[in-house]
């Protein structure tokens, strides 16, 4: 079976077999998704991926009613939580993050209404033949970075935007000759 090529190991070929690139309107998973993308910055998926379990126990299973409320001493306590990447500032972008979550869900109706208007409300069918081909970003990462960080988003550069794009399927970017591009065609 072919896979895209980086889906080299146990995880990381679960998680493509899966859920990479397959179209997502569930709000906690969009939440869970920006938060991994925006921990994954200068790391590597594996290791967010080897630390999921740890995020969804230390976020509350990404529930954005309740990240919101998290505190200083819950920001304290989850510094020091080796399960997750200890990192001040991507701990405290999700609360914030959280609390914005909120509000796009009381302007919107959804977090999932307000992030698949950049792509229409439809997933983007790309035709990549290598690994290689794949942009690091579009003009619909751009305009969704520039958007979320008006609204005080952090953590939400184009390139992260991007990769949450591919996670929650609003773009195929399944290579060509994966059995995984034709399935979400």
């Amino acid at each position: 079976m072919i896979r895209c090529a980086w889906a080299s190991n146990a995880a990381a070929i679960e998680y493509h077999d899966t859920e990479w690139g397959v179209p997502s309107h569930d709000d906690a998973h969009l939440f869970e998704m920006l938060t991994l993308e925006g921990a994954q910055a200068g790391l590597s998926w594996d290791t967010i991926l080897r630390k999921r379990d740890g995020y969804r126990e230390a976020f509350a299973r990404f529930d954005p009613r309740l990240v919101a409320k998290f505190t200083e001493s819950d920001v304290e306590r989850l510094v020091g939580d080796a399960s997750i990447v200890r990192h001040r500032g991507k701990i405290i972008s999700t609360v914030i993050n959280a609390q914005l979550v909120l509000e796009l869900q009381s302007e919107f109706g959804s977090f999932d209404t307000y992030l698949w208007q950049f792509t229409d409300g439809r997933s983007i069918q790309n035709r990549w033949t290598r690994l290689a081909d794949l942009p690091a970003r579009t003009t619909e990462s751009d305009s969704m970075s520039k958007a979320l960080k008006a609204r005080g988003f952090k953590f939400v550069g184009s390139t992260v935007c991007y990769a949450l794009m591919q996670a929650i399927g609003m773009v195929n970017d399944h290579t060509t000759d994966c059995f995984r591009h034709s399935q979400l065609s």
